[in-house]
């Protein structure tokens, strides 16, 4: 800031207006850094440092919510990119005729958890659909599911009889050994229901640390929400990924708007972000998060 104000000075003393694009180029990369460390402020969760696991399943809609799906996961991976951060597909599995039923992310830097903890929950899609050869609008639905990966410090006790572990042939893209070998991990844990699956690395032994470490993220996080909800169902409240349940609607028709629906938060160039600028959205949320925390005297 110190910088900009003395080159602004001195293009005023001399007279010399081709310092002015310089200053506007300067000033819009101090909002943007500024932007920036005021999001970082507002990461003082426990687990918002660590890596991010994002799963992302279509809901409601068929066809057009699986491509809901391929859609949301360029977004967050371009976003991931944007931020530096190291992006990898863990599981996915295609959906029947296009798109993705299911995919699973891992978001490797700083902070990646306390950003896209924000992105929890159904996402709606308004748009014309192009599977549909009438042309008619349609809405589809995804949800995402947000956990933070746990290092070492933290002990989840998982005992091996609660576990079925299934092996299968990895789908997809991958080169010949994974697709001729039996590499893909299927981990179900019995008394919860919960299932997780990696099949994207070379080795069978490398895709069931993956999974385990999958696992044990999932686990507290359903440890963490019975005992911050006192819910009954150790699996949670589970919202339908349909109408009514969304946190967030992107309408590309009849006008263009993205729309937090918890923070009220809008952004009228639907393009930008689906080309991952989630930052706004972010912004908003965790800013309502830490007013919601602050305790009134």
């Amino acid at each position: 800031m110190e910088d900009l104000f003395t080159l602004a000075e001195l293009g005023l003393e001399e007279q010399d207006e081709s310092v002015i694009p310089e200053v506007g180029e300067g000033l819009q990369q101090l909002k943007h850094n500024l932007e920036s460390l005021r999001l970082e402020t507002l990461l003082t969760g426990p687990y918002d440092k660590n890596n991010a696991i994002l799963t992302l399943h279509a809901g409601a809609g068929g066809t057009e919510a699986q491509d809901w799906v391929q859609m949301l996961l360029r977004m967050f991976t371009r976003w991931g990119e944007a931020k530096g951060f190291e992006v990898k597909i863990l599981d996915y599995l295609d959906g029947d005729e296009a798109g993705i039923k299911s995919v699973t992310i891992h978001v490797i830097g700083e902070n990646a958890y306390g950003y896209l903890k924000s992105e929890k929950g159904v996402h709606r899609l308004v748009r014309i659909s192009p599977f549909d050869a009438s042309g008619r609008r349609h809405t589809s639905f995804a949800s995402a599911d947000v956990m933070p990966e746990l290092d070492d410090t933290i002990e989840i006790n998982i005992n091996p009889d609660d576990l079925r572990i299934d092996t299968y042939r990895a789908s997809g893209a991958g080169g010949q050994h994974i697709n001729k070998t039996d590499s893909a991990i299927r981990i179900t844990h019995i008394p919860t229901g919960v299932v997780v699956s990696c099949q994207t690395e070379r080795s069978q032994f490398q895709n069931k640390d993956t999974a385990m470490k999958m696992l044990k993220a999932k686990l507290f996080e359903l440890k963490e929400r019975e005992q911050k909800e006192k819910i009954e169902d150790l699996k949670g409240v589970q919202m339908e990924i349909a109408w009514g349940s969304q946190i967030r609607s992107y309408v590309f028709c009849p006008y263009t708007l993205v729309k937090d629906h918890r923070t009220n938060y809008e952004e009228g160039n639907v393009d930008a972000v689906m080309d991952g600028e989630l930052d706004g959205f972010i912004n908003a949320y965790l800013s309502m998060e830490k007013s919601d925390n602050v305790v009134q005297p």
